[in-house]
């Protein structure tokens, strides 16, 4: 599925991709004015997988050149019915410029599609503000998956068929 948008469009990710993504995400976090020895931490837990791309769903935003934008990714449990934002990052360049909310479309579809009813996420505080102008609450906090004593905001969304 393509979906188009102002000068972008959104596609599922391919496993020629994972470069250019790991380095979107690099670029994204590092926007957010962490240091060089903060972005050390991150980087192997914001290194994009083949297996995320060829085992989740994982969409991308790219420009009609081709350099991706933005991406976002969501895991569903054995369960069935919770869906987990795993990566969701936009290009500095592009930030304010709906690519984020644009990249929540497939996701809730897909997530609806399968039957989720309720996805969460670890929030970096940058994009606390976004995540709940997109329906999610804050529950509680979460160890950081990289740096010891840091926490997160933990986030979740609870699906019903009346939510975009």
């Amino acid at each position: 599925m393509t979906v188009m948008g102002n000068d972008f469009a959104i596609r599922r990710a391919e496993p020629g991709d994972r470069d250019a993504l790991t380095d979107l995400c690099m670029r994204s976090k590092r926007s957010n004015g962490y240091d060089e020895a903060f972005m050390a931490q991150c980087a192997e837990e914001l290194r994009v997988r083949d297996s995320w791309i060829s085992d989740d769903h994982f969409w991308l935003a790219e420009t009609a050149t081709g350099n991706p934008v933005g991406c976002i990714r969501l895991s569903i449990a054995a369960d069935g019915e919770t869906g987990e934002v795993g990566t969701c990052f936009v290009d500095p360049d592009w930030k304010g410029k709906q690519v984020g909310r644009r990249l929540f479309g497939p996701l809730l579809e897909e997530a609806r599609n399968r039957g989720v009813t309720r996805i969460g996420l670890d929030s970096d505080p940058f994009a606390e503000a976004f995540y709940a102008r997109m329906g999610f609450t804050t529950i509680g906090r979460s160890p950081s998956g990289s740096i010891a004593g840091r926490t997160l905001p933990r986030m979740e969304l609870l699906l019903d068929s009346e939510q975009v």
